[in-house]
């Protein structure tokens, strides 16, 4: 396909009654995660221009999906950025490919809204859930109270290990969410122990909380309310590089079998099925339904046994971020886990959020041929300089054109002094001002940690017929090779800083401000939806 060709367009209007079809759709907002925050339709999944095809295969599975995809205004012009994606996506065989007309903009002025933050699915779903639930919840100043009288408590951090280790509520104990009813048995030995959950803010507060009373589980259990924000807002202390993580439970654990069945109780409720052998095999190969395959485990599990062809995607953050993993609405889930307990959890609650669910067991896929995903294209290698090569180049040359194609932030924190901040949507315009700047045709250097991502970029500029390097990100190694570097705080300007949520990121900083910005976000969302917005969600007792 030529590259100057057009892809169809669809109206805002189109699109919305699309959305309500009852068939299998992906909105695609190939924005950068900053400008996607700021505000996106309610179903648009984030697919950054700047990675598109190293992660279009996992999150688009079936080629001849319907999808459309959302930039900023729509422009109908052959350089535009929505159609830009559109060809790429076409180029790697995706078959229904249109281009919303007007892009974010054009949403808007059609009437409809757009939402700021990320993962609206599953934050959604979490207010949704505390509404008609009535999970329990404790404030941060009442469990403080509770810990300083001695209460018998386990409170237990529902977060990546990672996002634990940074803060936490002091004594928590890290257990992601579909870990909670797994390990529960070896964390809490006393029915009379009073079981608390937190997480940053509040979504896996409540989901976790009310996970364990879906399952029957004896004890009292809360949702931290506000999370650990709630807990810094009230001016406690967070622990920082806690190590007090879950303990290791085997799946030949006798005491497990009531939680399977407490697991398979759930499934009955929920309407999650089970799939047989030749189920899987038949959907290993439909053209006709976008299937997912994951394995819900923890990231050492995973790594030790994967399953043939399923992607990993811990139970706990697939349901706090559905959009990260899951871009076409109405797909197919199945559900890998090897102990019958994460799985259900993790089904009962998407099946709530529109996917048709199915469960698996580990023997069933262990001789069955590999599941495939539309692969990632094959990509040119950049040649690399090291830092003291990108010297001795300045020097022969007498000038280098050096784009930064890393974070925004990390830009800011330190970079080599002659260069420029950009994204691969923007590069294009950024080698030109170069060119502008001086210095014609100067070779170009690339600086990111990731050369794939490099060579997206240097796809942009090949008939710009200049040498393009890449050079990796190496501060200690630019210093050693006296190369200049600076600090620039300021620069890029906020406004420019495309790929950097800030009211989301910087309320992990000490911001309160931001905090509480993102926490009435985050209550104010489900009276923000329309009709058919709340539809999405079936809500079971």
């Amino acid at each position: 396909m030529s590259e100057f060709s057009k892809v169809g367009t669809v109206s805002p209007q189109a699109l919305k009654a699309e959305l309500a079809d009852g068939r299998e759709i992906a909105l695609l907002d190939v924005r950068e995660q900053g400008q996607y925050g700021e505000g996106h339709p309610f179903l648009a999944v984030p697919l950054a221009y700047s990675q598109l095809e190293l992660e279009a295969g996992r999150l688009l599975p079936r080629l001849g999906v319907r999808m459309v995809v959302l930039d900023d205004d729509g422009a109908d012009t052959p350089h535009a950025l929505g159609q830009r994606a559109a060809r790429r996506l076409q180029a790697l065989g995706y078959s229904d490919v249109r281009v919303l007309q007007g892009g974010a903009r054009g949403w808007a002025s059609a009437g409809y809204t757009l939402y700021q933050g990320v993962h609206l699915p599953s934050k959604t779903l979490g207010e949704l859930v505390e509404h008609h639930c009535h999970t329990p919840s404790v404030s941060a100043a009442q469990l403080h109270a509770m810990q300083q009288a001695g209460e018998k408590l386990l409170v237990l951090d529902g977060r990546s290990r990672s996002e634990y280790q940074k803060m936490t509520i002091p004594g928590a104990v890290s257990c992601p969410n579909a870990e909670l009813g797994y390990r529960l048995h070896r964390l809490a030995l006393d029915e009379q122990t009073t079981v608390v959950v937190n997480c940053a803010g509040r979504t896996r507060s409540i989901m976790g909380a009310q996970s364990l009373i879906n399952l029957g589980v004896p004890h009292r259990v809360l949702a931290l309310e506000n999370g650990t924000q709630g807990w810094y807002l009230q001016d406690l202390a967070l622990a920082h590089g806690s190590q007090q993580f879950y303990p290791e439970v085997s799946p030949d654990d006798p005491a497990l079998q009531a939680r399977r069945e407490q697991a398979q109780a759930l499934v009955e409720r929920s309407g999650v099925q089970r799939a047989s052998p030749a189920q899987f095999q038949q959907w290993r190969d439909d053209r006709t339904r976008s299937t997912y395959f994951f394995d819900i485990r923890t990231p050492e599990e995973f790594k030790q046994g994967p399953a043939c062809g399923a992607l990993h995607a811990e139970g706990g953050q697939l349901l706090q971020g559905t959009d990260l993993y899951i871009a076409v609405r109405l797909a197919r889930v199945l559900l890998l886990d090897t102990d019958g307990v994460r799985a259900p959890l993790v089904g009962s609650w998407l099946v709530q959020m529109g996917f048709e669910v199915f469960l698996l067991e580990a023997g069933l896929v262990k001789d069955q041929s590999a599941w495939s995903w539309p692969a990632v294209p094959a990509l040119p290698v950049l040649p690399v300089l090291t830092a003291s090569q990108l010297r001795d180049l300045q020097e022969q040359r007498g000038a280098v054109h050096v784009i930064d194609l890393r974070l925004s932030l990390r830009f800011r924190d330190l970079h080599l002094r002659w260069a420029v901040w950009s994204t691969r949507a923007r590069v294009r315009q950024a080698a030109q001002q170069l060119v502008d700047a001086g210095a014609g045709d100067s070779p170009l250097v690339l600086v990111t940690s990731d050369p794939r991502v490099a060579a997206l970029a240097a796809s942009e500029l090949t008939a710009e017929g200049r040498l393009i390097y890449r050079t990796p990100d190496d501060a200690a190694a630019w210093t050693a090779a006296g190369l200049a570097t600076e600090f620039s705080p300021q620069q890029p300007p906020d406004a420019d800083c495309i790929d950097y949520l800030f009211f989301v990121h910087d309320r992990h900083d000490g911001n309160k401000q931001a905090a509480r910005q993102y926490l009435a976000w985050e209550m104010n969302l489900v009276s923000q939806l329309n009709a058919q917005e709340r539809a999405v969600f079936t809500l079971r007792p």
